[in-house]
């Protein structure tokens, strides 16, 4: 009889064990909609504008932190760590849809304008990268591992020509690809050169 209740006491406790990984293993991450409204960058206090630009964290505890640009969300991987995440999200940058940091494809560029002049681009695979680098004329191709490794200096220039704060003034880039971009030429044009 002492053996019978010992391998009962064996199963329920495998079985308890076996719902706790269960539970654990069934966390499910998703990214939440930009409130314009309330939604402020947790590293540059910002608001976070319901465009390309946002990106988002959540923490294994369940905290949320949203971002005006992948910069900003970076500097806060920096300063807090990564282990504690339980999944980050960007933006495509031609529809807006959330994107797993790990499998966006980036395109960088100084010139290219972003809310905190970082010049990284966000995009859902690599052709829709490769198109706009076709038609915009610069960018080169990054992943996220190649992030791990960028420098993420801000280009102090796009800060100057963007409005207070450095966001740019005509919102963030709504009105089309070019606009979202900053080529020499228009560099040229602007500073009166």
């Amino acid at each position: 009889m002492n053996k019978s209740l010992n391998r009962r006491w064996t199963l329920v406790m495998v079985l308890m064990f076996g719902m706790v990984l269960l539970t654990a293993c069934g966390t499910k991450y998703a990214a939440l909609p930009i409130n314009e409204d309330v939604d402020i960058c947790a590293i540059c206090k910002m608001q976070v504008k319901d465009d390309a630009y946002a990106t988002q964290l959540t923490t294994k505890d369940g905290q949320n932190y949203k971002f005006d640009d992948i910069g900003c969300m970076n500097q806060w991987k920096t300063e807090n760590g990564t282990d504690n995440i339980g999944m980050d999200y960007v933006r495509d940058y031609n529809d807006k849809e959330w994107i797993e940091y790990s499998k966006a494809t980036y395109v960088y560029d100084a010139s290219l304008r972003t809310p905190m002049a970082y010049g990284i681009l966000n995009f859902k695979d690599k052709p829709s990268a490769e198109a706009f680098i076709a038609e915009q004329g610069v960018g080169t191709i990054m992943t996220a591992e190649d992030l791990a490794s960028h420098d993420w200096k801000q280009n102090t220039e796009n800060m100057d020509m963007m409005g207070e704060h450095g966001h740019d003034a005509h919102g963030h880039g709504e009105e089309g690809a070019s606009e979202g971009t900053h080529q020499e030429g228009e560099m040229e044009e602007e500073s009166g050169q």
